[in-house]
């Protein structure tokens, strides 16, 4: 127990308990006098799923860290077993068929594919003779991340799909070519530019500066030809952009991307969440309005407040400071998971680690982006904060098992 890391102990800790205080803030109604402990509430319900994680994290660290390694590829296939089979036995909530009821209780699976992927991937990539150069090895390791994308998609809950990507800084981490790093970051910059910018406009603006390339440069025919080759590949991507917005994604999801770029365009509709969000955080100023005292929250302007805008709530009642220092808190913990991963000698503890990071890394990043309007509204909850038992027991099994592999890093995984 010595070689626990209680530092990061300690923050889950602090965080689960500010989040479930801040779940209890999100649906206390004054009128109605309930406590933070009844059953009827979110904040109940979220101290059950409190106490049952704490089950979760004596069994996890009783486990021998052995087993974490050795029945990684049975977890996954499990975990991907429980992924199709939710489409045929599942709950549609809020359009999307990914949970299982169970005694008025819901569980996601997709939650549980995170921790699950971290755990396949590990194996994998730390198998002998591992090389992200391999084609084969790189088909694999993206077959691994997309599989349970895809059949999250297939669901109909493409936000937490999306955190199948933080899978990438984990690649880029064990010698991803990061050539396709910029790529990514170009496409997606693309992709934003579209939405804000007229077409024409952008597709005049790359066939300048292709034009201005070639001019200025060294008049070789095979340079001249690549140039040209990536003006035609931008140009493409430009024009699909609004095929697929326009065709392939759903109208809720054209609304999303509607608010990001201009919430204020429709703040009674498409806009509503977004508006309302800023002026419950702007509301809350310096120092907040107080604890309980929240009016945006009391009078539920912003939907979903204590799942995916619990940032909101302390925004408006701890304001600027309250959010400084929990957002201090997040930093500081990815942080020490990230010095933890570094700190391994085995491959595979190292991998998991950083997918550890990373899942958490977009999911914090996201969510409060989301709810500041930096990024659009896609449903995925702040990690250990919002409401959400899959959730929270998801990111405890995610986190724990790695505190268990770290406080063995000085053993040798056994391979079986």
């Amino acid at each position: 127990m010595n070689k626990i890391d209680w530092l990061v102990v300690s923050t889950y800790l602090v965080l689960v308990l500010l989040g479930w205080l801040n779940i209890y803030a999100a649906v206390y109604d004054e009128e109605l006098q309930k406590g933070i402990f009844d059953l009827s509430l979110n904040s109940g319900k979220q101290f059950l799923w409190i106490c049952t994680s704490m089950v979760i994290i004596i069994v996890i660290m009783t486990v021998d860290f052995r087993f974490y390694d050795s029945f990684a590829y049975i977890v996954y296939g499990l975990i991907m077993l429980m992924l199709v089979f939710v489409l045929f036995a599942g709950t549609k909530v809020a359009g999307s068929t990914s949970w299982f009821s169970i005694a008025g209780f819901r569980v996601q699976p997709s939650e549980f594919a995170k921790f699950a992927t971290a755990l396949a991937l590990a194996k994998y990539m730390s198998k002998v003779n591992y090389k992200l150069s391999n084609f084969n090895d790189l088909l694999v390791t993206g077959a691994i991340i997309v599989l349970p994308a895809v059949l999250i998609i297939v669901q109909g809950d493409t936000g937490t799909a999306l955190v199948f990507g933080a899978f990438v800084l984990v690649m880029y981490r064990e010698g991803l070519n990061p050539t396709i790093l910029v790529i990514g970051l170009i496409a997606i910059a693309l992709f934003v530019l579209t939405l804000v910018i007229d077409q024409k406009i952008l597709i005049i603006a790359v066939l300048v500066v292709g034009a201005l390339v070639i001019l200025l440069g060294k008049k070789k025919w095979k340079r001249i030809a690549t140039i040209v080759a990536g003006m035609l590949i931008v140009i493409s991507v430009i024009w699909s952009v609004d095929y697929f917005v326009n065709e392939i994604l759903k109208p809720h999801q054209q609304n999303r991307i509607k608010a990001l770029i201009n919430p204020e365009a429709d703040p009674l509709g498409y806009g509503w969440n977004v508006t309302q969000s800023k002026i419950a955080i702007g509301s809350g100023g310096l120092l907040g309005k107080g604890y309980l005292q929240g009016t945006q929250t009391k009078f539920d302007f912003v939907p979903e407040q204590s799942t995916d805008f619990i940032f909101c709530t302390l925004g408006e009642e701890q304001g600027w400071l309250g959010t400084t220092l929990v957002i201090f808190l997040f930093v500081f913990f990815m942080v020490r998971i990230v010095h933890i991963a570094e700190r391994q000698k085995e491959t595979f503890a190292r991998v998991y680690g950083y997918s550890v990071a990373s899942i958490l890394f977009l999911h914090f990043m996201v969510n409060v982006g989301m709810t500041i309007g930096l990024f659009p509204v896609i449903g995925i909850p702040l990690p250990l904060f919002s409401y959400g038992g899959s959730s929270l027991w998801a990111f405890t099994i995610l986190i724990f098992i790695l505190l268990k592999i770290d406080a063995h890093r000085m053993q040798v995984l056994v391979r079986h």
